[in-house]
């Protein structure tokens, strides 16, 4: 990737922290993570169209793609990225690599954030 991609990448990325931190203040908190579930329920929305919209397009929108889908959608949320990928996982048929994607990512996410937690105490 060269250094005006990842520009593009870091200034999406700038863009969709901001929109996660808006967000974070806009929806209230209540028993659930409201705002969070929000952010995953949006950013997955918006990532399934992207990734539509670029299908089968050439180089030329490298670098739309990059500030789009990587930056936008990376800052705001990177539950996107997963659905995205399991989505495509599903879509060609292999069902066990979607569900293992699925299984391996909530149980090893959430045994690290355990862990760092214990680690940090």
């Amino acid at each position: 990737m060269n250094p005006a991609t990842l520009l593009l990448v870091a200034l999406g990325g700038a863009l969709g922290s901001v929109l996660r931190a808006l967000a974070s203040v806009a929806v209230p908190a209540g028993r659930l993570p409201w705002a969070t579930i929000a952010v995953n329920v949006v950013g997955s929305l918006v990532i399934g169209w992207l990734m539509a919209r670029f299908a089968g397009q050439g180089e030329a929108d490298l670098r739309t793609q990059s500030f789009w889908i990587v930056g936008v959608c990376g800052g705001f949320t990177t539950f996107s990225a997963f659905s995205w990928q399991t989505l495509a996982q599903l879509q060609r048929g292999a069902w066990g690599l979607a569900a293992a994607n699925v299984l391996l990512s909530l149980v090893l996410c959430l045994g690290a954030t355990w862990l760092g937690w214990r680690l940090a105490r």
